[in-house]
């Protein structure tokens, strides 16, 4: 069977370049920022669009390349940055499929992982569903569930995604390939949609209770762009914090520092001990309050 293959960043390198070994990859559609994706396809003279499909881009590309000649079988979708216009989708002659990094219907979006950290969810997955002209909305062929540890992060989470993702794929083809997979169709009562996170989305706020900003740190944390706070009008980046039972006054106000070593924090239902930071800190003393509004 002849494939075509949509794919962006890491996750998507990583899939390509193990299925380009067993399968007919016949053209790639990436983003001009996946430039690992980009390079693999140059060195592997797989013909490649990069960039935006909307409009007429993607059109041109098609009638430019005379792809129209030989439909491919199956298009498969992974971590692909851009919503998938119907004259993509139909150049599958037999089925077009998305991985989503969320048990479909919920967390449809971008960065699931990311959010169901930040939801404080117990389980997140991985769904193969059939791209239609919504946003995650096509009907599901197959999910994994994964259970979220309490330690977890956003780039722990998608290191075990990474591992899953090729199986789940190659159950999928293996489905198709032997007519042997059945549909189910999404629950849209049960739908929730999370959009893009981009670095200024991570300012911690600290009348949050202590447990969501426990979550909110985790999910961001190194490598990604990480939440953040501010000292004394200085930005601080927190990649780790921990569950205190240090003792502290309700009345003080809230990200007020009640202790320099360990550094601990106060939020309005405890505390928090900041184990992790970006860069150094200097004269902090207790009393010190990390807070938003003294930039």
């Amino acid at each position: 069977m002849k494939y075509a293959f949509l794919c962006s960043g890491n996750l998507g390198f990583n899939i390509l370049s193990e299925l380009y070994n067993t399968l007919d990859i016949k053209f790639v559609f990436t983003d001009s920022k996946s430039l690992s994706i980009i390079d693999f396809c140059k060195k592997n003279d797989i013909l490649f669009f990069k960039g935006n499909p909307r409009g007429d881009k993607a059109i041109n590309f098609i009638e430019d390349n005379n792809l129209n000649i030989y439909k491919v079988d199956i298009l498969i979708s992974v971590n692909y940055l851009f919503i998938i216009q119907d004259n993509i989708i139909n150049l599958a002659s037999k089925v077009a499929f998305n991985v989503h990094g969320s048990l479909l219907p919920k967390y449809r979006g971008r960065t699931p992982h990311v959010w169901s950290i930040i939801n404080n969810e117990k389980y997140t997955g991985i769904t193969a569903h059939i791209i239609d002209s919504g946003c995650d909305t096509g009907d599901i062929i197959e999910q994994i569930k994964i259970p979220i540890e309490s330690n977890d992060t956003g780039a722990s989470l998608l290191e075990r995604y990474n591992t899953l993702y090729l199986p789940l794929i190659k159950s999928v083809i293996g489905k198709i390939a032997s007519k042997a997979f059945f549909l189910e169709k999404q629950d849209n009562k049960k739908a929730t949609y999370f959009g893009k996170r981009v670095p200024e989305d991570g300012e911690i706020n600290w009348e949050w209770q202590k447990e969501r900003i426990y979550n909110w740190v985790r999910a961001q944390a190194y490598p990604y762009p990480g939440a953040f706070t501010y000292l004394k009008g200085k930005q601080l980046v927190i990649d780790e914090v921990q569950l205190s039972d240090f003792g502290f006054d309700y009345s003080y106000e809230n990200g007020s520092i009640l202790s320099t070593t360990p550094l601990i924090v106060k939020t309005p239902n405890g505390c928090l001990e900041i184990t992790k930071f970006r860069g150094s800190i200097e004269n902090i003393e207790i009393n010190d309050i990390l807070k938003n509004d003294n930039r």
